[in-house]
């Protein structure tokens, strides 16, 4: 379906911070990438006038079939994966931004026969995971034994459903908001354990349930996002790091993670029915 051998057309859904930094790195280095962009669509459309070409403006989803795209990309929510990630499948490679929308097992099952069914690829960027790859290997040669995430973020960095967090205050320190399986966090918090999200899909046979996560507010942390992750092997082996991501006040996605999004991306390239950490 790509344009050219070497080129490839990139739907982008959604035009939030990180929506907006693919868009522009697209515009701006696409074409040395073998990157060309096809669509963007986000919820208001107004947001994309005059920092989009309109020719690029897409006002109807539904209408994604129009653009012929080789790799759509959603960074918006993961209700949108829910409702169009089996269309999207059945035209293009799909890259999940939202990867907490995995923790439906049914969705997460259709998607996967959908892409071996089409001969896509659904792509789940590693995010502000460190290790990912290794978590896999370790996960596909059956030595995984266990794997637990901890996120830790000021609370105006948190976009938690109900209230959870609405009473927090300045100077009160560190506060463990949950601790428990993945599969009843992603929830509790879609928008921010995507990188959970993609740690359950690498750790399959764990799965969302059997992956431990935990989030934690802290108003030291006024600078940084830290992740946790702790892999447990067989025989005593077992790894520990701690990934600091610098970010601002209030952000959901601390800064580095943009230029990982941006790595995944380009190895968007087909992978063949299945599904890939990226």
């Amino acid at each position: 379906m790509a344009t050219s051998a070497s080129t490839l057309r990139i739907g982008v859904v959604g035009y939030g911070h990180l929506g907006q930094f693919l868009v522009e790195r697209i515009l701006k280095d696409g074409a040395a990438m073998g990157l060309t962009l096809g669509f963007v669509w986000n919820r208001n459309t107004d947001k994309l006038k005059g920092s989009v070409p309109d020719e690029l403006i897409l006002g109807d989803l539904s209408a994604f079939t129009n653009r012929r795209c080789d790799v759509i990309v959603e960074v918006c929510h993961p209700q949108i994966v829910k409702d169009f990630g089996l269309r999207f499948l059945s035209q293009s490679h799909f890259m999940v931004g939202s990867p907490s929308a995995l923790s439906d097992p049914d969705l997460n099952q259709q998607l996967r026969q959908a892409a071996k069914q089409h001969g896509r690829t659904l792509y789940v960027p590693s995010g502000a995971l460190w290790g990912g790859q290794d978590i896999q290997r370790l996960n596909d040669s059956g030595a995984l034994k266990a794997l637990f995430i901890r996120m830790s973020k000021h609370p105006s960095c948190f976009r938690l459903t109900g209230d959870m967090l609405s009473d927090w205050t300045e100077g009160e320190g560190r506060r463990v908001l949950f601790s428990g399986s993945v599969a009843e966090l992603c929830p509790l918090a879609p928008n921010n354990v995507n990188t959970m999200a993609a740690a359950a899909v690498a750790a399959g046979t764990l799965g969302f349930p059997g992956v431990r996560g935990e989030i934690v507010s802290d108003t030291a942390l006024s600078d940084f996002h830290v992740v946790e992750v702790e892999v447990t092997g067989a025989n005593g082996f077992s790894v520990h790091t701690v990934r600091r991501n610098p970010a601002k006040l209030g952000a959901v996605t601390g800064s580095a993670t943009y230029n990982s999004f941006w790595n995944s991306l380009l190895v968007c390239k087909g992978h063949g029915g299945r599904v890939y950490l990226c």
